[in-house]
């Protein structure tokens, strides 16, 4: 049984880590607001900008002259994976649930046959998948010094993918992040950006006639697409990482309070003790006498 000595160096030493715990709480609580009023601004922008998008691609998509983006190499044997994660732990299963997804998506691909090449966003993704993929990492990027996701992010990480497409460097590429829907739900979500995705319901543009053609404007619109894809992948990750780290730290305050009170009942009974042994002794030496 510890001594009394170092039940009370415990307690201290765990209500000094409730203390970080809560403070993390409260500054992943105030950063959400603002990241998850960012996700939800883009996801209009980025949904309408995928309709007409989509409207366009349904007219050309069979055309000969149909941009690269949308139509692929006409292969699908390398495949280049965009894994996002965060710079930081402590957020729960935040960054472990997208490496999971991307890396049972990687095994299936190399089980095919298939060239895999991974392309990391954030170090704690990069540290999980050097572990059983890290002859398949060919770029990092790293936003530790990014306060704040804006789009100039996404632009940069979209310019070394459309360089790497236009090397013929991959085939198709595919986006992993995390999707916000609450602080307690986040979902792992894969997306493929090239070649650009098409739904079958995806019906022809018949309302508008464009002008030069539809080919030369999707030729420019198609990358605009992409990176704003990136971009919107960013902001729900950084909404995402704020949440999860949010309930993880809340869940380690009420842990640690929960340890607390365990060891405030034994450091108590342990005093207790130590006071009816001495009451003991003291007893029995006057008897003694």
């Amino acid at each position: 049984m510890p001594n009394l000595k170092d039940l009370k160096n415990r307690i201290g030493s765990v209500k000094s880590t409730r203390k970080i715990t809560k403070a993390m709480q409260m500054v992943a609580a105030a950063k959400l607001r603002r990241a998850q009023d960012a996700a939800e601004a883009a996801r209009p922008y980025a949904e309408k900008l995928a309709d007409v998008v989509n409207g366009l691609a349904a007219s050309v998509k069979d055309s000969p002259t149909a941009p690269r983006i949308l139509s692929g190499t006409g292969n699908d044997q390398t495949h280049l994976l965009i894994v996002m994660t965060a710079e930081r732990g402590l957020c729960g299963g935040f960054n472990s649930s997208i490496v999971k997804i991307a890396r049972y998506r990687a095994q299936k691909l190399l089980g095919e046959g298939k060239t895999v090449k991974i392309l990391t966003v954030g170090k704690k993704g990069r540290e999980q998948l050097r572990r059983d993929l890290g002859d398949h990492l060919v770029a990092h990027v790293d936003l530790s010094d990014v306060k704040r996701v804006g789009y100039e992010n996404a632009a940069d990480i979209a310019k070394q993918v459309f360089e790497m497409f236009e090397a013929g460097e991959f085939d198709v590429a595919t986006i992993f992040y995390n999707r916000f829907e609450s602080v307690i739900s986040q979902v792992p979500t894969p997306r493929q950006i090239i070649p650009a995705e098409v739904p079958e319901e995806a019906e022809a543009s018949q309302l508008y006639e464009y002008e030069p053609s539809e080919e030369a404007i999707l030729e420019d619109l198609l990358p605009r697409a992409v990176t704003t894809q990136i971009f919107a992948a960013l902001l729900e990750n950084a909404a995402s990482e704020q949440g999860a780290r949010m309930s993880a730290m809340d869940n380690a305050t009420r842990n640690a309070g929960d340890m607390i009170d365990r060891l405030t009942i034994e450091y108590n009974r342990s005093r207790q003790a130590a006071i009816t042994k001495e009451l003991i002794e003291i007893i029995s030496g006057a008897e003694a006498l």
